[in-house]
């Protein structure tokens, strides 16, 4: 069941573990809230009221009774110069599943009620410390799987797509102030600027978002992973490939056809591309109903990834088997591996596919190569700059496309004259789509799905 925050209770004191679960040397526990204070002095042996924020202090969690619990470092922090803009503690205990549990406890039972998943970020957000944008970006630098992609989430959490955002809602907000000022005193021959200026400012607010959106490719990939799959016929080497792509006996390899029956999956990092690579059931015609099943299964994931390796034995060469299955895949995000180069073979004649490699899954040869013309197809032959601004979330993407249509129809009704009452609903509409993406018009329901993909303690 997804989780659904409570309503927001401003100040009300809560309590989690902020470091992984599992054994290490430290352990910390996070608590914020207007009593947090009072939380953290009847369960530590020294005078917290005392301290002055943003010090440490040495001491002793201990229990109802005055029973030692552990010993820990304590740290002190008061509003609004914190994380959540409240007044915020942290004890730094053992690492440890057990004591961090005992510790966890003792804070719920001096007045802290358990943490929600994402509470602290989301009392951050009510608080006015970041705007839901840099919220989210929180999540995607702990979830960040490569260096780009790390970069990409310290940039939004510094603010960037932000400012990108309220540059827009600027100029929008501008000429929405004309359409109304045209609304409310049309005998006045009020004209702070022409149709000709304010069509020419649509339309390049208009292109930069456009251009902000063609970015959400790369992001989605550097943010979720490229998702690869291998697909051919059996016997082909889909399996001894994905061996030696991920360096390990992954998958099993004989000369017997339909091994592979279900997907199987490894994930790898090619330089700065994480991979989820999917080795799959050969395509074949069986009558065995669990091959069948296999297959379907094949065909499902190739539909779906972001990159189809389609494994061919240059044995066989452009035969109607091969000709028949690049026939079900998209040429547009499919490479065609021609596999078993270290065998005599033909050369092959009749395939024209725009995307071909040579390789031996068995010696090695032709990996490389394989590798750099994935990048190129992933990339679209331009790799991201790191100075780039890139779109990593599927809402802001949606966001930025629904005001671009809004954008869309507000130049077209300008070009035919439309009144400026519709034209001011388009562009206020605009407004309202890119105020989502930082948190200025955003449902419960939005900031539900979005912090309860966080985890607890963060």
């Amino acid at each position: 069941m997804e989780f659904v925050h409570r309503s927001y209770e401003p100040g009300q004191t809560i309590a989690a573990v902020a470091t992984p679960p599992g054994e290490g040397g430290i352990a910390i526990i996070r608590i914020s809230g207007d009593t947090a204070l009072e939380v953290a002095d009847r369960m530590f042996s020294g005078d917290v009221f005392s301290y002055a924020s943003h010090t440490a202090h040495y001491g002793k969690i201990v229990d109802e009774v005055g029973g030692v619990i552990d010993e820990v470092l304590l740290l002190v922090m008061k509003a609004p110069k914190s994380f959540t803009g409240e007044d915020v503690v942290e004890i730094h205990c053992h690492g440890g599943t057990l004591i961090t549990r005992k510790v966890l406890a003792r804070a719920l039972q001096a007045g802290a009620r358990a943490a929600l998943p994402g509470e602290f970020s989301f009392k951050a957000f009510m608080n006015g410390k970041l705007d839901l944008a840099q919220a989210e970006a929180i999540q995607e630098l702990i979830s960040a799987k490569n260096e780009k992609a790390l970069l990409t989430a310290q940039d939004q959490l510094q603010g960037s797509l932000t400012k990108k955002v309220e540059t827009f809602q600027k100029v929008l907000t501008d000429i929405a102030a004309i359409f109304e000022a045209w609304v409310d005193y049309p005998e006045e021959g009020l004209e702070f600027a022409s149709d000709e200026e304010i069509l020419c400012s649509l339309s390049e607010l208009l292109n930069s978002l456009k251009e902000l959106c063609k970015t959400y490719h790369e992001g989605k990939i550097l943010r979720q992973g490229l998702a690869l799959c291998l697909i051919g016929a059996p016997n082909v080497g889909k399996s001894s490939l994905m061996n030696a792509l991920s360096g390990k006996e992954r998958a099993i390899v004989t000369n017997i056809p339909g091994t592979t029956r279900d997907t199987l999956q490894e994930e790898l990092l090619f330089g700065d591309l994480h991979v989820l690579l999917t080795d799959t059931a050969g395509i074949r015609t069986t009558d065995d109903l669990i091959e069948q099943e296999g297959i379907k299964r094949s065909l499902e994931a190739a539909k779906h990834a972001d990159a189809i390796l389609a494994v061919l034995d240059v044995e066989r060469g452009w035969n109607q088997e091969a000709r028949v299955l690049l026939s079900q895949l998209n040429p547009e995000k499919t490479i065609v591996v021609w596999n078993k180069i270290d065998r005599t073979y033909a050369p092959i004649q009749g395939c024209n596919h725009p995307h071909q490699v040579f390789v031996s899954a068995k010696t090695s040869e032709g990996l490389k190569a394989l590798k750099t013309l994935l990048t190129e197809l992933v990339w679209h032959s331009k790799v991201a700059q790191n100075d780039q601004m890139l779109i990593t979330s599927q809402r802001h993407y949606q966001a930025l496309v629904n005001a671009s249509q809004y954008i869309e129809n507000a130049l077209m009704g300008l070009q035919k004259t439309l009144s400026p009452e519709l034209l001011s609903i388009e562009v206020k509409a605009a407004l309202k789509e890119l105020g989502t993406i930082i948190g200025t018009n955003v449902t419960e329901d939005v900031l539900s799905a979005i912090f309860s993909k966080f985890c607890v303690g963060k």
